[in-house]
């Protein structure tokens, strides 16, 4: 029997974790990612970085991206012993928006302390991505154990409450 998560439970993870891959196309469909660290806002993530970053061009090019958030796992007082990370993934589209269009709230939680600094800070500006349809999760709500039967360990979970009933899963 797969474990129900719910929409809510997949939000609760995603705004635990601070560290997320993002994939994106680049003008010449080639796909690249890169490690990135997120803030969570209205059921959006906002990610930091510089105007000029290579991730802003290709963002600019085709806002098709990818999200995959890592959530390490480990066994209390044996941590030698490897276990896989249970992840999140999600499809979406992502924008880059200018220091103007973003609360000055949501701006000194990306950039931290270093929001004081007026020269850094110029140079910088955000990327909003939107998650769409489904998370497809895997490990997230279940014991480790239970992460080698693939059946309960994969989940796909509509991304907003609106779209389906929140108790409703669908094995993935």
């Amino acid at each position: 029997m797969t474990t129900q998560l719910t929409t809510a439970d997949v939000w609760d993870v995603i705004k635990e974790e601070p560290f997320a891959v993002l994939g994106v196309v680049t003008a010449r469909n080639e796909c690249r990612t890169v490690g990135i660290i997120y803030e969570v806002d209205n059921q959006k993530l906002y990610i930091g970085t510089n105007k000029d970053a290579w991730k802003v061009r290709h963002i600019r090019g085709n806002s098709h991206v990818s999200v995959t958030i890592p959530i390490a796992k480990r066994i209390p007082l044996v941590p030698w012993v490897k276990i896989p990370a249970a992840t999140i993934t999600f499809s979406g589209t992502a924008k880059v928006l200018t220091r103007d269009e973003v609360s000055d709230d949501l701006i000194g939680r990306v950039f931290n302390y270093v929001v004081q600094n007026d020269d850094f800070v110029a140079t910088t500006c955000l990327i909003e991505v939107t998650p769409e349809k489904d998370f497809l999760t895997y490990g997230i709500g279940i014991p480790m154990i239970q992460m080698r039967d693939h059946e309960k360990s994969r989940a796909r979970v509509p991304v907003h409450l609106t779209e389906r009933p929140e108790k409703e899963a669908i094995a993935g």
